[in-house]
């Protein structure tokens, strides 16, 4: 070793000038790449959609009570031609609505809840025992039947998707839709380019071909990409997509590029 070359021994209280001037370099390096990675990978991340639950807070609903396919609420909307809002009722957990609602298809009724709400759909968490029949006409769903389409997107459980879970999709949320759907929440269609009028809905209602609850049918394809063929219609403001489960296709990494 050379008379100019420095030399730290560990228990000196400092360390050589020269030594730990390059220490510092080092470190500050190592500290803006940390930074540089963690916001690559930040960046790389897909944005959490705006959705919310407001749990705990509950409201009262007034609406015609609709019990299939899946109950549902609708809600007079103002405007000009007026219409409806339809939001999809469920239960508290990972149940849905059926059983609180019961009887009253068709009917004006009251209920309490609260609201789950995402990609322009509206949900309600029903307050078991709160569902009360009113006196008052009930009034004609509108339904437009618009054709055969096959539409691509993924299968989940409408409840987390709209709000109770974020994200509330693909494969790290499968196993929660599993039992969601299972449980009765109305699995929905998640499409990868949107349908309809006015920007057209991200969500489509999954039922079966004549309008029947999938229900553990549709299990075995939750959180995967599929194809999905059958009859679009709108309900109110809602898109429904009647298809048998013959008619819904996995696809694989090829298809769905």
């Amino acid at each position: 070793m050379s008379a100019d070359e420095e030399f730290y021994v560990g228990w000196q209280e400092r360390a050589p000038a020269g030594l730990a001037r390059h220490t510092r370099r080092v470190t500050a390096l190592l500290a803006l790449a940390a930074a540089g990675l963690a916001l690559a990978l930040a960046a790389a991340q897909r944005p959490f959609a705006l959705s919310a639950f407001e749990f705990g807070v509950v409201r009262e609903f007034r609406g015609i009570l609709v019990e299939r396919p899946h109950p549902a609420l609708r809600v007079a909307r103002p405007g000009r031609p007026p219409g409806w809002s339809r939001y999809l009722l469920v239960g508290p957990g990972k149940r849905g609505a059926r059983e609180l609602v019961e009887g009253l298809d068709g009917r004006p009724v009251r209920i309490a809840g609260s609201l789950i709400h995402a990609d322009g759909q509206v949900m309600i968490e029903v307050v078991p025992g709160s569902a009360e029949a009113l006196v008052g006409a009930g009034a004609e769903p509108v339904g437009e039947v618009l054709g055969e389409r096959t539409l691509r997107g993924e299968i989940a459980d409408a409840k987390c998707h709209l709000g109770v879970m974020n994200p509330g999709r693909r494969t790290v949320h499968r196993e929660c839709a599993i039992n969601c759907i299972a449980g009765g929440v109305p699995p929905v269609l998640l499409l990868d380019r949107p349908v309809g009028e006015g920007g057209g809905a991200q969500v489509v209602l999954l039922v079966g071909p004549r309008g029947e609850p999938l229900g553990r049918d549709v299990l075995p394809l939750v959180a995967v990409p599929v194809e999905v063929t059958g009859t679009l219609e709108r309900n109110d403001d809602l898109y429904v997509l009647r298809a048998a489960m013959a008619d819904v296709r996995r696809l694989d990494s090829s298809d769905s590029r």
